[in-house]
């Protein structure tokens, strides 16, 4: 990157931050598009910035490099799917956090299908761009809700089960509707999943989760 194209860049934000988020927000958007289509090898920083309408200078301005932008993404999606469960405590209701978990994963899923199957295009491959989120921030996050559910279980408001293997059920469940969109159409006959259907979806893995897991349903939950 030359010094002609950081100041090109620098004066197309133009000291505005809205500027700037605005860009990057179109950015993040393109490449998620781009990678999910062609992966980490077949996209190129030229089909990402044509995408996203910018030039190529701006990405390189304002991601720093190829490898930089697409494990941001990759960690954006972990974040945006594991928001929810950051704040829990003991004193919250399993039944509750559970359904809001689900729930949020499958909005979460159909809003953002590219970076759902971005991130198991990645898993698939053997995580190479992952391994230190992985093993770090990510294994300290579940080992962290992990200890809340045994907590749940020891106060007889859930049952004993593996609450880490909990997290790859739900996660895995949630996700399936995204990533093997293809499959799930082709055997339901349908051309794109309704709100309805995602509803339904919802509720059942409610369901099957909450009494896999010995929790009773909430009182409005039971009522479906």
């Amino acid at each position: 990157m030359t010094q002609r194209d950081v100041a090109a860049s620098v004066r197309t934000d133009n000291g505005n931050g809205a500027t700037r988020e605005r860009n990057e927000r179109e950015i993040l958007a393109a490449a998620e598009r781009v990678f999910a289509n062609h992966g980490y090898r077949g996209a190129s920083l030229a089909a990402i910035a044509a995408q996203a309408g910018l030039p190529k200078s701006n990405l390189l301005y304002y991601m720093g490099s190829k490898r930089g932008l697409y494990v941001r993404l990759l960690e954006r999606m972990m974040a945006r799917w594991n928001a929810l469960l950051d704040d829990i405590s003991a004193d919250d209701d399993p039944a509750e956090v559970l359904e809001a978990f689900i729930r949020s994963k499958m909005q979460l899923s159909r809003r953002h299908p590219e970076g759902s199957r971005l991130f198991a295009a990645e898993i698939l491959a053997g995580a190479p761009f992952l391994q230190d989120y992985l093993r770090g921030d990510l294994r300290d996050w579940v080992q962290a809700r992990a200890a809340i559910f045994r907590q749940w279980a020891e106060r007889g408001l859930m049952d004993p089960v593996d609450p880490v293997w909990l997290i790859f059920l739900i996660w895995s469940a949630t996700q399936h509707y995204a990533d093997f969109e293809a499959q799930v159409l082709g055997i339901t006959d349908r051309d794109a999943l309704s709100d309805a259907d995602v509803e339904e979806i919802t509720v059942f893995l409610t369901r099957m989760v909450l009494k896999g897991c010995g929790v009773a349903p909430r009182a409005d939950e039971s009522e479906r």
